[in-house]
């Protein structure tokens, strides 16, 4: 099974840990330098992929749960 783990914050973003590699949709990959980072999921951050905290001020709302 895999080190990584992607944690969903409620309202927030997506919270991953571990090793991964991030590729954009033309194939370019992201050097990921640090432990944990926060992939942005409102669509607002001016660092996309990446969140910059913009989530707190737009009123995006997110409470995902598994269904099983």
């Amino acid at each position: 099974m895999s080190d990584t783990k992607i944690n969903i914050r409620d309202n927030g973003p997506f919270l991953v840990e571990g090793p991964i590699k991030l590729v954009d949709a033309d194939g370019n990959e992201y050097t990921i330098d640090k432990p944990v980072f926060a992939l942005c999921r409102c669509g607002v951050s001016k660092n996309r992929p990446f969140c910059d905290g913009r989530h707190n001020g737009c009123g995006f709302e997110s409470a995902e749960r598994s269904g099983g």
